[in-house]
């Protein structure tokens, strides 16, 4: 039963129509731009984080994500448009909706997409996956370890998120399934593994990104030194142990948990229930997914290592430095694909027709990723066109002049809502490090470190949180898991280790010792999950 369908269709009406009435007069204004080079009254205006807020806003209280992305991307078409009805469509169209399709970096990410898809089903048919369920459950006794397996298989698989967030959650569902660990924990384990994990590797795909926005310095070299200050994901990973080891949950995770251990594991979500139809084949065996997996682990590294020019005579690091995160997955996969096809053919635990009868089955297990992905990319281009990075830009460099020793509190609470509100941290590192760099370069080197650590980790925490952020997307999809379920019980977490990571780089623009800060931010963090322990459990006992 899922009450209040119609009055959340009505909510997302109603503020749309009450949100058009408001801004109608920015009508008059439009038309004031010229032809040529049209920009739209609102550019780089506090109006121009309105579309992502409204999406995000309508998805967390309807719980339907498609209807509330689809009116944030509308929004940010009226408002570049100047609510002319034409401009918003064509707007919405040919620089939304066409533009991100036809984009080679997203078709890249579509393209691994169903090949993982493709993949999982494979594994699933050839009975690869009960196989490993099945002597994971010997070797695993316990819910702890089954979670504690899932952050180390999460810890270990550190070179790029998306690639993370999916073999992870197709790797370890047959293990959590098995000890009633709730799909909202698993999509929780895993995201709070993806990008928190990437951001603190130095050979990932983050750490060339990262590298590349820092102009002027040696890039790799910052990235490594700011490593010991990026507290978010420090205390993230600390946060998930602890949790685990103590054995507690609480806020909206409390009920789905205790709704697992009752042998729920879906809890309300009964259209996943529906799609966990798998051929088993009897004679599977654990190598049937272990083998897979490990192919296209190393297949992505050296599709990586190949988009980077690494066997074109570029060194290592270089090489990542440089990838193509996209091209390197997507040839990656293409080639384990083949070879796994290859592997089951030849141990006749598959004929060819059925491994190629799994590729439809692949495709429909990630149309709802690829479907929120669309619209969180469109959504970003409308956010774009309407000037968004220029108006955050601003205001940062205005801030800076008299509050540098607060300055790297104040990053990591602008970098996650940014982050949170365009559903983007890449974009978020290209806004605000270039700025920071300028700020700090010749004044302040150690500040600036810092301020960079505190971009980085605003920018994972705001994408880690937010629900049009495609490694939250990936987590959900990685581990089956509605997708609102997953923002909505994994939200308090997050709060709750950026509430620490604030505290403790207010500290750090006064305190600038990486091992004092690292010993009172982990005090911090181990000292609040205590009190919410005992609050939770008291709770609990009421």
């Amino acid at each position: 039963m899922k009450p209040f369908k119609l009055p959340a269709r009505l909510w997302q009406t109603l503020l749309l129509i009450l949100t058009a009435a408001a801004f109608s007069p920015l009508s008059v204004f439009a038309a004031e731009a010229g032809e040529e080079a049209y920009t739209p009254s609102v550019y780089a205006t506090a109006w121009a984080l309105l579309p992502p807020i409204i999406a995000i806003g309508l998805a967390l209280i309807t719980k339907e994500v498609y209807s509330s992305l689809f009116l944030g991307i509308v929004m940010g078409g009226l408002l570049y448009s100047g609510f002319s009805f034409e401009g918003t469509t064509m707007h919405v169209l040919e620089d939304g909706f066409i533009s991100v399709l036809s984009d080679s970096y997203n078709v890249g990410i579509l393209i691994f997409l169903v090949i993982l898809g493709t993949m999982v089903s494979l594994m699933n048919r050839a009975g690869g996956s009960a196989a490993f369920g099945r002597w994971a459950q010997k070797k695993i006794k316990t819910r702890v370890g089954a979670q504690l397996s899932a952050i180390a298989l999460g810890i270990l698989i550190f070179i790029d998120d998306y690639f993370n967030c999916l073999t992870v959650g197709s790797v370890m569902r047959p293990v959590t399934d098995s000890h009633k660990v709730s799909r909202a924990k698993l999509s929780y384990l895993i995201d709070a593994t993806a990008a928190p994990i990437c951001i603190i590797a130095p050979i990932s795909s983050w750490a060339a990104a990262v590298s590349g926005f820092v102009e002027g310095e040696d890039g790799f070299s910052i990235f490594v030194r700011a490593i010991p200050y990026n507290y978010y994901a420090l205390f993230t990973i600390a946060m998930m142990i602890l949790i685990t080891v103590w054995n507690f949950d609480y806020g909206p995770m409390a009920k789905y948990e205790t709704n697992a251990l009752k042998g729920d594991l879906f809890s309300d979500s009964k259209e996943e229930k529906d799609t966990q139809r798998t051929f088993e084949n009897p004679n599977g065996r654990v190598l049937d997914l272990i083998l897979p997996v490990l192919v296209l682990i190393v297949c992505c590294v050296l599709g990586m290592l190949y988009s980077g020019g690494f066997f074109s005579g570029v060194d290592f690091v270089s090489a990542f430095a440089g990838s193509d995160a996209s091209v390197g997955l997507a040839l990656g996969s293409i080639f384990a694909l083949l070879l796994t096809i290859l592997y089951y053919c030849l141990r006749r635990i598959m004929s060819f027709r059925e491994c190629c009868d799994c590729l439809p089955y692949g495709f429909k297990a990630m149309v709802p990723a690829i479907l929120i992905l669309t619209f969180a990319w469109t959504l970003k281009a409308m956010t774009d066109s309407l000037g968004a990075a220029d108006f955050v830009a601003g205001t940062i460099s205005q801030a800076a002049g008299n509050l540098m020793a607060l300055l790297p509190a104040i990053i990591f609470l602008i970098g996650a809502f940014l982050a949170f509100a365009t559903g983007t941290s890449w974009g978020t590192f290209g806004i605000l490090i270039p700025i920071v760099v300028a700020v700090f370069q010749n004044t302040d080197p150690q500040l600036m470190i810092i301020s960079i650590s505190a971009c980085m980790a605003g920018a994972v925490c705001g994408d880690h949180c937010s629900p049009i952020s495609d490694t939250t997307i990936m987590a959900s999809a990685g581990a089956q898991c509605e997708h609102v379920t997953h923002v909505t019980t994994q939200l308090p977490y997050v709060i709750t280790v950026a509430a620490v990571s604030f505290v403790t780089y207010l500290i750090a623009g006064f305190v600038r010792n990486v091992l004092i800060m690292l010993v009172i931010g982990f005090a911090l963090m181990i000292a609040t999950l205590y009190v919410i322990k005992q609050i939770a459990g008291n709770k609990q006992t009421a």
